[in-house]
């Protein structure tokens, strides 16, 4: 094992964990696609299993057995770097709650056509700003069973190292890519003979329970859905809305009107997924 012990931080190959913020990860020139941060033994588990490339990991003292572990084919090869909490700290800004967090290549995303190709249920988020909120998503779509995610162009990213704890490491297992705007994202789902679902608040909506039960299937299976789900606080855009077959809602009561975009995605999965 290539373990390192960290007494001080002047090793340039620490220099991924060092205050770097999700947007400087991202645009890294040290990695081809750039890199992304996975935090716990779970999360690295799951990166290795999808396939991602690690670079290095760092982990407290007493997690270095459980880096190993997660590690599997990668563990004889990749730097571990492993100090007291303090230090790793001052190098993080952070504590390590989770004892390990990697530093991971970001993968090369597939084209929107190739994510589509087998699916029959996906989610598109349009606009969604906050990591939390995607990561929530991706938990749900990996709970309930969808098939893949598209994320518009102004959509919070999925890498995010927010969205990807509060996920669980699901971003790193269920299908996603990064689609165009709904001139390039409506004609790419209609020739893949998607139905375009779109949640909003709308006088014209249709209930989410009679939009289940009356979804058309083919030889018992339901035909195949995208469902929109837009951004926190504007909702839907105006082209999103447009490009919709089908306006959904959500019945509620005691005066509600509106559901967090993550708790809306996880009911509406539910009712549509059969």
């Amino acid at each position: 094992m290539n373990v390192v012990e960290v007494t001080e931080l002047s090793d340039p190959r620490l220099a991924d964990y060092s205050h770097l913020t999700d947007v400087a990860l991202r645009k890294a020139r040290s990695s081809e696609f750039g890199l992304y941060l996975a935090e716990s033994a779970l999360v690295l588990e799951r990166a290795v299993g999808a396939g991602h490339v690690p670079r290095s990991v760092l982990a407290l003292g007493g997690s270095l057995d459980e880096a190993v572990a997660a590690l599997g084919p990668w563990a004889e090869t990749v730097p571990i770097f492993v100090g007291p909490g303090e230090l790793l700290a001052e190098l993080t800004g952070y504590i390590l709650h989770r004892g390990i967090i990697a530093s991971m290549n970001r993968p090369l995303l597939q084209p929107v056509g190739d994510v589509l190709q087998d699916a029959r249920l996906v989610v598109v988020l349009e606009n969604v700003a906050d990591p939390t909120n995607v990561g929530a998503i991706f938990r749900s779509v990996g709970a309930v069973g969808a098939d893949a995610v598209l994320v518009t162009p102004r959509c919070s990213d999925p890498f995010y190292r927010r969205a990807i704890r509060v996920s669980m490491g699901t971003v790193l297992q269920v299908p996603w890519t990064r689609s165009g705007d709904w001139d390039t994202l409506e004609p790419q789902l209609r020739t893949t003979g998607f139905h375009i679902a779109a949640l909003a608040l709308s006088p014209d909506a249709v209930s989410l329970r009679d939009f289940a039960r009356d979804f058309p299937h083919t030889d018992g299976q339901p035909g195949k859905l995208a469902l929109v789900l837009g951004a926190e606080g504007d909702g839907l855009t105006d082209s999103a809305l447009a490009a919709a077959d089908t306006i959904v809602s959500i019945p509620m009561a005691h005066g509600i009107d509106s559901l967090n975009v993550a708790a809306a995605s996880a009911v509406a999965l539910w009712a549509v997924s059969g």
